[in-house]
């Protein structure tokens, strides 16, 4: 059992951990941009928590200053002679860049790969159908995989098929590009169409 003497002593070995656990977690959760006490450099450009230019100077005073406005001193731009620093609130910072990624991600068109299966014997009423599933897609922007499956003995047939898939893109023509012509892998003949612009 500990005497009371050695009861500040294991206090201040508790701390310590704690202080290590806890500068070890900020390592790990910050990756992308260096803060405080990660900022190794000997001297840094500093910017202020208003944008105003503060000039070069030692990094020990430069997180001084940040300590004192009670902010985190954060390297923006570590390729830079010296690097660039800035006093910002990370917490804050770190929102506003997901915040702004979210909006960049919003505004983005993801285009689909959408398939439409058809075979050598296809009845006229589905071909209009598929075609017209087709065009609904090209529409709205995704591109259409036409792929022609050839089953059995269909394979021996399947110069004369190539027909099938020129009519289909015959009439989606006011609509759709043909981005890979018609080219047989294995048992299927494809082809790919994408919206006109």
């Amino acid at each position: 059992m500990p005497g009371n003497g050695d009861i500040p002593i294991l206090y201040k070995y508790l701390m310590l951990c704690n202080k290590m656990i806890h500068n070890l977690w900020r390592c790990s959760t910050i990756s992308d941009l260096m803060i405080n006490e990660q900022i190794r450099d000997k001297e840094v450009r500093l910017i202020g928590e208003s944008g105003e230019q503060l000039g070069i100077m030692a990094t020990k005073d430069a997180m001084q200053l940040a300590k004192d406005a009670t902010l985190d001193l954060v390297k923006i731009a570590p390729t830079a002679k010296p690097p660039v620093c800035k006093i910002i609130d990370y917490g804050k910072y770190k929102y506003e860049l997901a915040r702004k990624d979210k909006e960049a991600k919003k505004k983005q068109k993801v285009t689909e790969v959408k398939e439409i299966r058809l075979s050598p014997n296809i009845d006229e009423n589905d071909l209009i159908t598929k075609v017209n599933q087709a065009r609904k897609f090209i529409t709205h922007g995704d591109k259409v995989k036409v792929a022609l499956r050839f089953r059995g003995r269909e394979m021996a047939h399947t110069s004369s098929s190539r027909v099938i898939l020129d009519n289909f893109f015959a009439r989606l023509e006011d609509v759709a590009i043909i981005e890979k012509p018609a080219k047989l892998e294995g048992r299927n003949m494809i082809m790919f169409l994408s919206e006109k612009r």
